[in-house]
């Protein structure tokens, strides 16, 4: 049974119905009680082993683990889930997007791939993927992607979001800030836009302006955010500005919320 890949929890929880249970731990996840929905999960499913809902409570199990920053763990759950239904596209999603987070694009791509094999008009499957091919250097299979995005919404933002990233990948700065000063103007609450032109910002040496958008996408993802990415394009900003001091202060945050590259020097 599939449940022997998730390592159960004996805990002691008041007599209760399995149903009281399952509304427990979504209590729990309102509350950001993420380990205590974990545990309430993990005997819900362990308690009900034929239950038609497990699939789906397996990914859910998957998605608390991975936002506790357990993600050997959620990809446990997230392969369960696809045990029982290996054409879920949103079990395929989970596991695709956090394979990518993971930094195992190969992967990632694999699991994308089998959402377009059965609906090759899913615009968010065609975007992320097309990115995952950038992070191989498959330029030219990231344009067809994005080419077959705007194929399919040729009014669209998303595909050009696609293109912003290759202008900037094969070093054609001018042709990506038009399209970023596009988008923004297009969508000037998206803090992903005012991160990507930060970065650009940097590729093209203008940190003033790249601090700006950081600033700015930061701003955007509110105190509760947990992305490191924000914190270490500020770092990289500062550096440049000669503000090593606040700029060791970013470092620390985006290590903290998991940043992994310890080697920067800051040179």
């Amino acid at each position: 049974m599939i449940y022997l890949f998730i390592s159960l929890v004996v805990v002691s929880l008041p007599a209760q119905n399995q149903t009281d249970l399952l509304y427990l731990a979504f209590d729990y996840i309102e509350l950001n009680r993420l380990d205590s929905a974990e545990i309430a999960l993990k005997t819900f499913l362990r308690n009900e082993p034929d239950n038609p809902l497990n699939p789906y409570l397996l990914n859910n199990l998957g998605t608390i683990q991975r936002r506790s920053g357990k993600l050997d763990e959620a990809l446990i759950s997230y392969s369960a889930a696809l045990g029982t239904q290996p054409t879920n596209p949103v079990f395929l999603e989970s596991r695709a997007s956090l394979f990518a987070e993971m930094g195992k694009a190969q992967n990632a791509l694999i699991d994308y791939s089998a959402i377009l094999n059965d609906n090759p008009n899913n615009e968010e499957a065609l975007y992320q993927r097309g990115l995952l091919y950038l992070q191989i250097k498959n330029t030219d299979l990231a344009e067809t992607d994005f080419r077959r995005m705007l194929e399919i919404n040729p009014m669209g933002l998303y595909a050009r979001r696609g293109f912003a990233s290759l202008a900037k990948f094969l070093g054609d700065y001018a042709e990506a800030e038009k399209i970023y000063n596009y988008l923004i103007d297009k969508e000037p609450e998206d803090l992903n836009l005012f991160a990507g032109r930060a970065e650009l910002y940097l590729l093209m040496g203008k940190p003033g302006k790249a601090l700006s958008d950081i600033n700015r996408a930061i701003r955007l993802a509110g105190a509760d955010s947990r992305n490191p990415y924000l914190y270490i394009t500020r770092y990289r900003a500062k550096l440049l500005l000669r503000e090593e001091k606040d700029a060791q202060k970013d470092l620390k945050r985006a290590v903290e919320l998991g940043y992994k590259e310890m080697g920067e020097t800051g040179e």
